[in-house]
């Protein structure tokens, strides 16, 4: 395995059209052929970019299963798998999987340049009662010498999920989303972007950089995303959907960061994007987060796994109006 001392990666975002895979794709392709040209070696794209995202609460369960696709034998990600290998890329792409067993996942597929596939299927999935979640992290070599984790969405959110993919090895973590601009029921989180600034985007430049750079787009990030990298010593590279997404608008802001937490380079365009940057690898082995990692007391963290009496499946926990309990066992 050959060992890299920097590695040029690239993240995208773009307004997929829902259900519409063969659009998808080719908007795929197009900035595949991009990157390829600036020598690009690992490039992410958004969660459930091949088949759309936030229309598929709206659908039947017949409706999502005509929509999701084998991974085997689906041409989506045939045809992903055979642009990594003739650009010698490692390519990320997400759609809704059709498993042997029937069951579907919101899956994320990284396809390698010897035509090797790796998918996780999101922990945490809340899309529809027919998406079920994962079970397991998601670590795999590259052919860079350095290893690549994968975390969908709100596995990014749950500080476990990070810790265990970097325990697990992980130098680089591809985090695709399809975020920003939803209703949060906290009180200080997102809050909606009014689909009608995205669609007058040109005429209200201001306002709508204002907007994707705002409480509900990239300040939010900013308060945890940076401290994942950072605490884990690891790469993020953070790729999102943009525009009106059915009833909301995602807001773009594609980063990629180093392992201190350090924004190498985003974007905050109201539009379709990529951005691209050289990781310089040697900034992994002292970063503050691995530092610490090596002052882990695992006999102390037991806690962490043990059920605490309050937890919930993902659609509760993410759309239950109900006040969310947290605190002492009862009789401690």
């Amino acid at each position: 395995m050959r060992e890299s001392k920097s590695l040029k990666a690239a993240v995208v975002q773009f307004q997929h059209q829902a259900g519409n895979k063969k659009y998808n794709l080719l908007m795929m392709e197009k900035f595949i052929e991009q990157a390829a040209v600036q020598g690009v070696k690992i490039l992410t794209f958004p969660e459930m970019c091949i088949t759309g995202y936030w229309h598929v609460p709206k659908l039947t369960s017949a409706q999502v299963h005509a929509l999701a696709e084998p991974l085997d034998t689906g041409t989506s990600v045939a045809l992903i798998r055979s642009l990594a290998i003739r650009h010698q890329m490692l390519i990320g792409a997400g759609l809704i999987e059709r498993a042997d067993d029937g069951r579907l996942y919101n899956t994320y597929v990284a396809c390698l340049p010897d035509g090797t596939l790796h998918a996780h299927r999101k922990l945490h999935a809340f899309e529809h009662p027919a998406i079920s979640s994962g079970d397991s992290f998601t670590v795999f070599d590259t052919p860079w010498g350095v290893k690549v984790g994968i975390l969908i969405c709100w596995d990014n959110n749950l500080v476990e999920n990070v810790r265990a993919t970097a325990l697990l090895g992980a130098d680089i973590l591809l985090a695709p989303h399809q975020t920003g601009g939803t209703h949060s029921r906290s009180p200080h989180g997102m809050k909606p972007i009014a689909v009608a600034l995205w669609e007058q985007r040109e005429s209200r430049k201001e306002e709508i950089t204002a907007a994707f750079r705002g409480a509900n787009g990239r300040e939010w990030l900013l308060r945890w995303l940076p401290a994942r990298a950072h605490d884990n010593g690891l790469f993020i590279l953070f790729s999102n959907g943009v525009g009106a997404d059915d009833d909301e608008v995602r807001t773009g802001n594609a980063m990629i960061l180093d392992p201190y937490g350090r924004i190498i380079d985003e974007t905050c365009a109201a539009a379709d994007a990529m951005v691209c940057a050289s990781l310089d690898l040697s900034l992994m082995a002292m970063s503050t987060g691995r530092r610490w990692i090596h002052g882990r007391r695992p006999e102390l963290y037991h806690i962490l796994t043990e059920r605490q009496g309050y937890e919930r499946d993902a659609i509760t926990a993410r759309f239950s109006e109900e006040v969310p309990e947290r605190g002492d066992k009862p009789g401690e």
